[in-house]
């Protein structure tokens, strides 16, 4: 684990803590359910439309043009 910085700072790992901690506070645990669900199916789009441009690139790259 990291230690405390000179002078009182806290470490970035603690400020991250704390900071998560004050928006489980203001907001409750369905918040945090909520983004990992939004952030969920952003990457499930992403990845399907990566699928979809990766099958058209190889369909053009089968594709004869002589």
């Amino acid at each position: 684990m990291s230690e405390k910085k000179s002078g009182g700072q806290m470490t970035v790992a603690e400020a991250g803590r704390r900071g998560g901690n004050a928006v489980k506070k203001k907001y409750g645990t369905a918040f945090y359910e909520e983004i990992g669900h939004k952030g969920g199916q952003k990457v499930k789009r992403l990845i399907e439309q990566a699928k979809r441009i990766e099958a058209a690139e190889k369909r053009a790259a089968e594709t004869p043009w002589d």
